[in-house]
Formats: C-alpha cells, sequence, structure tokens
C-alpha cells in the first residue's frame, strides 16, 4: 500500500553527483519517487533520458523543480517565462503532477509583470499543480543590516495571492520564519514540502532534518493529522559530503526521520551528528 503522504527524493540532493545517482539512491534506499531539478545535468533536461532512468529504477518521477535558479539562468535559454511551460509540459510527458518555481528575479520584471497571472493560467489549462517556493530576503555579508530586493513580486509567498506553494523549511529559517505559522498561513494552498532543517543564519544550508532548529518534526506531525495529501521532498545539501558512504548516509538519515514523524503515531528520531564535521555551503 503506497504510504498517505510520499516521501520523494531530489535531485539536487545529490550534488555534485547527477541525477542518476539520485534514481539509484532513491531506488535503494526505498524512497517513494524523485523530484528532478532541472538545471546543467543534460539528463534533467531531457524527458526521455528521465524517463529511461525511472524505468530502470523503478522509481516515480513525481515533481520537477524549475529551472529558475541563479545556477541555471542559462538551461534553455534565457526566457523564464518559456522555460516554466517547457518545465510544465516535461511534467505532462513524464506524469509528473507538481511543478515547483522560485518567483522572479528583481531583473527579470517583464516576467515578474505576468508571473502570478501565467501560473494561474498553466495551473488551470494543464492539470498540473504550479507551487511557488517561499523564499528569504537576501542580506550584505559582514555586519551590515542592509537586505537586497532579490525577487519580485517579492520573497515572501504568504504576502501574495498564489494558488498553490511549496513550503521549504531551509529558506523559512533563513527568513527567520516558523514553519508552522508558514503552514497554518499557507492553509489549503500548500500543496508541497521540501523538508530540510537550517539553523537560522543569513544562508540556505538545507540541513539534514534534525540538525538544525527548525520545527520540521511539529510540521510533519502536523499534517498527516490534518490528512493533508502533497509530497515530502528531501531536499538536503550533501555537496559538502566527503564519501559515497557520508553521502548515502545523510540520504538515509533523511528518509528515517521523515518516516518517523509522518506515522499515525510518529515515534521521536535522533538525527545522528554528521560523520565529518564541516561547516554547509550554500545549497542553492
Amino acid at each position: 500500500m503506497a504510504p498517505a503522504i510520499p516521501v520523494t527524493l531530489s535531485t539536487a540532493s545529490v550534488y555534485p553527483r547527477r541525477a542518476a545517482y539520485a534514481f539509484e539512491s532513491a531506488a535503494e534506499l526505498g524512497y517513494d519517487g524523485v523530484e528532478v531539478m532541472v538545471w546543467s545535468d543534460p539528463a534533467t533536461q531531457d524527458p526521455a533520458a528521465l524517463a529511461r532512468l525511472a524505468k530502470h529504477h523503478g522509481v516515480e518521477i513525481r515533481s520537477i523543480h524549475a529551472p529558475t535558479l541563479l545556477v541555471s539562468q542559462g538551461v534553455w535559454g534565457r526566457d523564464p517565462a518559456t522555460k516554466l511551460r517547457r518545465t510544465v509540459d516535461m511534467a505532462l510527458e513524464l506524469g509528473a503532477g507538481t511543478v515547483v518555481v522560485h518567483p522572479p528575479f528583481r531583473w527579470q520584471y517583464r516576467y515578474a509583470r505576468g508571473f502570478q497571472d501565467q501560473v494561474r493560467e498553466l495551473n488551470e489549462s494543464t492539470g498540473v499543480t504550479l507551487a511557488v517556493e517561499n523564499m528569504y530576503p537576501w542580506k550584505a555579508r559582514g555586519a551590515s543590516d542592509r537586505h537586497y530586493v532579490a525577487y519580485l513580486p517579492g520573497w515572501d509567498a504568504t504576502e501574495h495571492g498564489y494558488d498553490h506553494v511549496t513550503l521549504d523549511l531551509s529558506h523559512a529559517a533563513v527568513a527567520r520564519q516558523s514553519g508552522m505559522d508558514l503552514v497554518t498561513t499557507f492553509g489549503d494552498r500548500l500543496r508541497h514540502l521540501h523538508l530540510a532543517d537550517g539553523t537560522g543564519v543569513p544562508r540556505d544550508e538545507h540541513l539534514v532534518p534534525g540538525r538544525g532548529s527548525m520545527d520540521c518534526a511539529e510540521v510533519l506531525v502536523h499534517l498527516v493529522a490534518t490528512g493533508w495529501t502533497g509530497d515530502v521532498v528531501i531536499e538536503i545539501s550533501t555537496r559538502r559530503d566527503r564519501s559515497a558512504h557520508e553521502r548515502h548516509g545523510d540520504l538515509e538519515t533523511a528518509l528515517s526521520y521523515a518516516r518517523a514523524y509522518l506515522r499515525p503515531e510518529p515515534a521521536p528520531f535522533a538525527t545522528p551528528a554528521p560523520e565529518r564535521h564541516h561547516l554547509p555551503a550554500d545549497a542553492w
């Protein structure tokens, strides 16, 4: 029987390894599917290649993250509206029900003017759920309190009327927002969850859940209690892991954490410390 709330693995979680490694890891560890982050890895841009990976490993592609990050600005050209539509076409071809998209950057002002209308039109015309992700303010490095206006119409998804949203708990940590407060505010608009932890420092950490200070467990327990039906996506950073063994352990720990709290009767889970202690890099 399929779990009430599937736990899937973002291909971004294995960076700098490629998508094929994520599919292999998801199958080996028992994840319920994969979220494909479209970026420089050629396989993530090719529906036929992704279909082959999914079939070979027996892992369902349940969601796709549009190439709307700084690191994927050149993927599929420079027109973000065209890239978003192309991502939805890929989702339809692969049978993925959700597309995750970041709000426009401030320099994409033409795209920003029509962003909410385009998202709503694609939601209504295709049947794919486009879930806009919460972001965070960009802070100047050092002791300055200055923040940059990085997104239009803004980084805080609670201030905008998107039909569907993705809650990223690592992003919420950077923004000093409570996960439970965001869940309550989003209400029925919450359709997708990126599970990762953070400590509240001004960088996007994407820690293994339980290694930060976010209310990850409370959020998961609440979703079960309220009959939520979206996907929980493990989107952690393993780029500083120094071996395949260490990366495998982080992916396994994150899955165990999610499953522990997504049970009808949650079982407290003590996340082990990382095998090697090192500072996390900015994730994405």
